[in-house]
């Protein structure tokens, strides 16, 4: 269904005046906003048809440089397959062409569901051949055909079925959040490739129960990589990194920056609550509150695993994957193994603005304790390692092998 030159100008100025209002700027980035809106609105408004209305006003957005931004139509189109599939892609060359490998494929998703594994090739969706720089992109809650090429040079078709997302504001696609594997009568692996629920209760359990699973062992190895993020749920796992209580960091609305603040002042959240009856009680205490929050480790007590502990991180560890990454490194509480994080670690709210489309912008910064601000920096490992097609094919993971070694040396 198209729009009228009416519609698209109401859906346009909305979108401007809420990134004016709403949209929170650690730095623009150098971009003026009201200069690049206005350059560009005859070109947008110009745009007859539906979608190619929705690109324009999405690169528009883009060009803010930040997390949590984009424009879409409530409908779920393109939906990257981190969020649709529980899927992540690298980058590889193949006989001097570019291909599309897969690269964490998370228990429980419909890419792991459809036979999809690490390391397999990504030749074809529906037909159509994709390679980079196009992204693999879906309709969530319709079935897709994609031909992939297996390690052993097999080549298949495979067809990934796309359940239906709880949220049409966040049509994410939720894997099975935490599992476990003893590598060795010392060394327990913890996976954790999200943080689903504002809360985070039920992965918090999660957590605590792939805890008790390791329970004996004296190194800990967190694989954090694919990691999408989600809510506060991350607050549980660094909470058994160390025995007290520390401030992690604290999240920071662009009304307060503008006032000013002191970070000891702010607002505590120190403990995910057990029960979920207990989320009235939460909502009643912030609901009234400046959105400025700061975070505490919740004080779990010693572990045999303290000091050996290994974290996994990749260049798709965003959001509270890297609050838990930094934390871990400011603190010195863990090794981290793997590829620079890409920085995303705003706060995201989406606005309806109008004809089913909505706007997702960052509504808050998160800064860690010591007051850096992880926005396009990231976290950079202390041993830096890619994961290797070649080695999936003899059956090794690079990159866990030498968090592996690391942990033993501990």
């Amino acid at each position: 269904m198209n729009l009228t030159l009416d519609e698209r100008t109401k859906i346009f100025d909305k979108v401007c005046r809420l990134v004016a209002t709403k949209h929170f700027d650690p730095g623009m980035n150098g971009v003026d906003w009201n200069a690049l809106a206005r350059d560009r609105r005859d070109q947008i408004l110009a745009s007859t048809d539906a979608e190619g209305f929705e690109k324009e006003v999405h690169r528009l957005v883009a060009e803010l440089k930040t997390s949590h931004t984009g424009f879409r139509h409530a409908g779920m189109r393109n939906i990257p397959a981190r969020h649709a599939i529980n899927a992540t892609l690298q980058r590889i060359g193949v006989n001097t062409n570019e291909r599309w490998m897969f690269q964490d494929v998370h228990q429980g998703g419909p890419a792991f569901a459809a036979g999809i594994r690490p390391g397999d090739l990504l030749l074809e969706c529906g037909g159509r051949e994709v390679r980079p720089p196009n992204d693999l992109t879906f309709s969530v809650g319709e079935s897709a055909t994609l031909l992939i090429e297996k390690l052993s040079g097999e080549v298949q078709k495979v067809n990934v079925q796309l359940p239906m997302p709880k949220s049409q504001k966040h049509p994410v696609t939720a894997p099975r959040p935490v599992t476990t594997e003893r590598l060795s009568d010392e060394i327990g692996l913890l996976r954790v490739a999200m943080f689903p629920g504002a809360i985070g209760i039920d992965v918090a359990k999660d957590i605590d129960r792939g805890i008790a699973a390791l329970d004996g062992c004296s190194r800990l190895i967190v694989d954090l990589r694919g990691n999408t993020g989600g809510g506060i749920g991350g607050l549980r796992l660094m909470s058994y990194l160390t025995p007290g209580k520390l401030e992690v960091g604290y999240s920071l609305t662009r009304k307060r920056r503008e006032r000013g603040y002191r970070r000891e002042e702010l607002t505590r959240f120190e403990r995910i609550p057990s029960h979920k009856a207990t989320l009235i009680w939460l909502a009643a205490r912030y609901a009234f509150v400046e959105k400025s929050i700061l975070v505490v480790t919740e004080g779990l007590g010693q572990r045999r695993f303290h000091g050996r502990v290994v974290l996994l991180v990749n260049e798709h560890t965003a959001s509270a994957g890297e609050m838990v990454s930094a934390f871990a490194e400011e603190n010195h509480l863990a090794t981290i193994v793997g590829t620079k994080t890409p920085g995303r670690l705003l706060s995201g709210s989406a606005y309806k603005v109008g004809n089913g489309y909505i706007l997702g912008l960052p509504v808050a910064a998160y800064l860690t304790w010591q007051g850096r601000m992880l926005e396009n920096n990231g976290i950079v490992p202390k041993f830096s390692i890619e994961l290797s097609r070649e080695g999936l094919k003899q059956g090794r993971d690079t990159q866990l092998e030498t968090a592996i070694e690391i942990a033993k040396a501990l």
